[in-house]
């Protein structure tokens, strides 16, 4: 199996189908859930899914070390890697980390808009990312202005954004608020349910998905494949 087999048989193809084709380029979406079930470890897989397309990817966190989100990375790939015989792993492994930069900032970067002027300098160094990955929003920090920023930052660099909040709310008016919540392209919940770790999707591109239930493996946390 060679690195196009991988991106091809990915569970996130899967994934894409059940959220109405994916989120696309110029959009933003959302994990939601409360804290511990494992939002980080689906955000590495959408960002590893895309290093993999050759396709670089922004890693935005607020709660964790560099050298944190770096172990997220290799042990998701590793696992990923587990099930595929996939040729020269290290070598791919190598490769697509050329393409993938980690970012760090306080939650107040947000608002003073530090985050999106980083972002900015490396775009005009020559570092466009395809996907924009953003770990830890709190309430506090994703106010109408901040999604308003993100809205605008996705459709101004066709940069896809996905971000993880932690809420024990399951309507997202509720967990956002009616004015951030209008502005989400995508919104997935994640669950604790007697099967395991689950997403459903709350909205998908303006329209409510209905029995949509997608689980997480419970020992590597990698998306089911089916």
């Amino acid at each position: 199996m060679d690195k196009q087999d991988l991106v091809n048989r990915s569970p996130v193809r899967s994934f894409e189908k059940a959220i109405n084709g994916g989120l696309k380029a110029g959009e933003v979406g959302v994990l939601t859930s409360r804290e511990g079930l494992g939002k980080t470890a689906v955000l590495v897989q959408f960002g590893l899914d895309t290093l993999l397309q050759d396709k670089a990817v922004v890693n935005v966190s607020f709660n964790q070390h560099s050298s944190y989100v770096i172990t997220w990375y290799e042990g998701m790939f590793n696992e990923m890697i587990k099930k595929r015989s996939i040729a020269d792993a290290d070598t791919v492994k190598e490769e697509i980390f050329r393409n993938r930069v980690i970012l760090n900032f306080s939650l107040e970067a947000l608002a003073d808009g530090r985050v999106f002027n980083t972002l900015k300098a490396l775009s005009q160094g020559g570092i466009k990312p395809a996907c924009l990955v953003i770990d830890g929003l709190t309430k506090a920090a994703l106010t109408p202005a901040v999604a308003d920023s993100l809205k605008a930052f996705a459709a101004e660099n066709g940069v896809a954004v996905w971000f993880s909040f932690s809420s024990d709310e399951t309507d997202p008016d509720k967990i956002f608020g009616a004015d951030v919540a209008a502005k989400l392209d995508t919104v997935v919940l994640m669950a604790q349910k007697a099967g395991g770790i689950v997403m459903e999707v709350a909205k998908a591109h303006d329209a409510a998905v209905k029995d949509v239930c997608i689980k997480l493996d419970p020992k590597t946390l990698l998306i089911a494949d089916k």
